[in-house]
This record gives structure tokens, sequence and C-alpha cells, in this order.
């Protein structure tokens, strides 16, 4: 897993030694750097984007760093990694649901207690895929239908979405989270 510092990320782009993300200039040059950072992503890498040292971060910068990264790396063709969310504390939760929601999206979200969760536009079905993997580990399509309580055919489209929005990954026949387990 690639770590990326959000925080030295915005201490660097902004060459200034703040920890607050809000002017959407500023939100700007720190995913450009970060998009930088991410060109050594291989197929099935995961890119752990920690925000651990980000004070507040307002709703221009979350459209900034996270929508727009996101939309730059939603349904590429290109064998693509994963991204993995960090370090998010409610206070920046907020604003990045507030963007999430506005565009569509979703992410997944490492708390530092070692939980995680999805965020953003997700449907129950989706939701409640995402957390039976999460929660038992690799599944496959047979036994996430029977969990979340649908047929086969009902769950591929399901899945589908889940793995084109990079929310899970694919290794085999089984679905797996994106990041460690619970």
């Amino acid at each position: 897993m690639t770590r990326i510092d959000v925080g030295s990320v915005l201490r660097h782009s902004a060459n200034l030694p703040y920890t607050d993300l809000v002017t959407r200039t500023t939100g700007a040059a720190v995913r450009r750097c970060i998009e930088t950072e991410l060109q050594s992503l291989q197929s099935g890498d995961v890119a752990m984007l920690d925000f651990s040292h980000i004070g507040m971060m307002d709703y221009s910068c979350a459209d900034e760093v996270v929508a727009k990264l996101l939309i730059a790396h939603a349904d590429h063709d290109a064998p693509m990694g994963f991204f993995v969310f960090h370090g998010i504390t409610d206070a920046h939760l907020e604003a990045i649901e507030e963007v999430l929601d506005h565009h569509g999206l979703a992410l997944v979200v490492h708390f530092a207690d070692g939980g995680a969760r999805l965020v953003g536009t997700v449907s129950d079905a989706e939701r409640s895929a995402w957390n039976h993997v999460y929660l038992r580990g690799p599944s496959a399509a047979e036994e996430l239908a029977t969990a979340v309580g649908g047929e086969n055919v009902d769950m591929a489209p399901v899945l589908d979405s889940l793995l084109r929005r990079r929310l899970l990954r694919l290794e085999g026949a089984a679905y797996v989270p994106v990041g460690p387990l619970q």
C-alpha cells in the first residue's frame, strides 16, 4: 500500500506551514501533487490518502482534492489502482459527504480505530454487499447474493458498480475489500 500524507503534500505544494485546506486554489495544487504521486500506481495497487495532518477542510477543497480526484479516476479504461482515505475526521466528513453526494461519488474511509465504511452516494444493496465483504472477507457473488437477500442475477449490477467505482476489488472469483480487512 502506498501512503500519501496529504498534510505533507499541502505544506510542500503551498510552501506554507499550515494544515488547513481552505481555498480552491490550494486544493487544486494539492490534487495536482497527489496525481503526480499516483502516476506510479499499477493495476491493483492501493494508495492510502492520509488526512491525519489536515486540520480544517472547506467544501471547495473537498471538491478539488477528493471529488475531482475520484472523477479523474472513475470508469477509467486503463489499469488503475485503488484509493483508501485515512485520517478523515468528523470535521472533514461534512464537506466530503456534501461534495460526494453532489457528484454521485463514494469512497472507502479507514478510521484511526481500524474501522472502515463507505461514504457518499451508494444504494442500499451496494452498502450491504460492501459491508458483508468488509466484515467477512473475500466473498463470491453467490454468497453475496444470499447475504444481501437477492438473486445472483440481481447482484451482478451491484457488484459491477462497486468494482467500477473501485470500492471493491476482484481477486479470482472473490470480491475483496480495498485496504485491510476488519
